[in-house]
């Protein structure tokens, strides 16, 4: 049975700045700001969310539905999510618009600039999930605004039970909204910075938000792995070491895509957690979100 993952479909627009921002950005001269960055590499991949998390799911073995929303340039993005196998019956595509973007800058000290365009991203939420998905577990990944709280009550009344991923789209929304997404949700996976903004704007703890109906708090750590939060309790999973780092862009969504592979296949939430972190390695060694290769045989699938 598939999963349905709720999420972003993106055009990521990567360039590398070979100085530094601070030496072009004087700042007395902020409040007249007017400066030009000469970028000779860029490169353009296929991005979001709901993209990333597809990717890993079908390397994996698992079978993904994707809901998201297209822009007038997305034709190439639905056929490459058909080349995988991915069910696309809930990809609507919006002719008025443009597919999401972010155009990224990157400096010598990893400094980024980044602009986002959300695009036909921002009607994500004109589609309605119904009751008869075929899915058995979900995601809600950064969206839309009303996509994310929509998606969230619908998946709900489907009786679909759902990972709660607020990453980037977090800031979005005030204490009360994420009091309902997480009394929605069946698991809640963020990074260390999300973790403490939650606790901030909620006012609860991880430990006190473990102890709901949450059957756990997933808080990723990076290469340190991440701690699994169940009823009060805190566990470390250790973190797996990459041969090499290229580039970070995606980590995240592997891990969560590993973890909807685990709980589809009725593993124990640590063991999910475990392949997270070592699906995680293996995409940090590949530039983008969608460039990395899985060898399922070498993987204690």
């Amino acid at each position: 049975m598939p999963a349905l993952i709720c999420g972003s479909l993106a055009f990521d627009t990567i360039t590398t700045f070979p100085g530094r921002f601070a030496q072009q950005i004087l700042p007395e001269q902020v409040h007249i700001l007017n400066v030009s960055f000469l970028v000779p590499t860029l490169r353009r991949e296929f991005g979001g969310c709901a993209g990333n998390i597809a990717y890993t799911l079908r390397q994996l073995g698992g079978e993904a539905l994707v809901m998201a929303t297209l822009g007038s340039d997305g034709a190439p993005y639905r056929d490459r999510l058909h080349g995988w196998g991915v069910d696309t019956r809930f990809v609507r595509v919006d002719s008025d618009t443009y597919t999401a973007q972010a155009i990224i800058i990157t400096d010598i000290d990893n400094n980024q600039i980044t602009a986002f365009h959300p695009g036909a991203m921002a009607s994500a939420h004109l589609t309605d999930i119904g009751r008869d998905t075929g899915a058995t577990i979900g995601i809600i990944a950064p969206d839309g605004r009303e996509a994310m709280l929509q998606h969230a009550q619908q998946m709900t009344d489907a009786g679909v039970p759902f990972i709660f991923d607020p990453g980037q789209g977090l800031p979005m929304f005030d204490g009360a909204e994420l009091r309902r997404f997480i009394a929605q949700a069946t698991w809640l996976v963020l990074n260390d910075y999300e973790a403490r903004m939650l606790c901030d704007r909620t006012g609860e703890s991880c430990a006190s938000l473990s102890r709901s109906q949450l059957r756990a708090v997933i808080v990723t750590l990076g290469a340190d792995g991440c701690a699994l939060w169940i009823q009060g309790q805190c566990s470390r999973v250790a973190g797996v070491m990459a041969p090499d780092i290229v580039d970070p862009t995606g980590c995240g969504d592997a891990f969560r895509a590993a973890l909807l592979y685990g709980l589809e296949c009725g593993w124990p939430i640590r063991r999910c957690a475990e392949l997270g972190n070592r699906i995680g390695a293996i995409k940090i060694t590949s530039r983008g979100g969608q460039n990395h290769v899985i060898d399922r045989t070498q993987l204690p699938l």
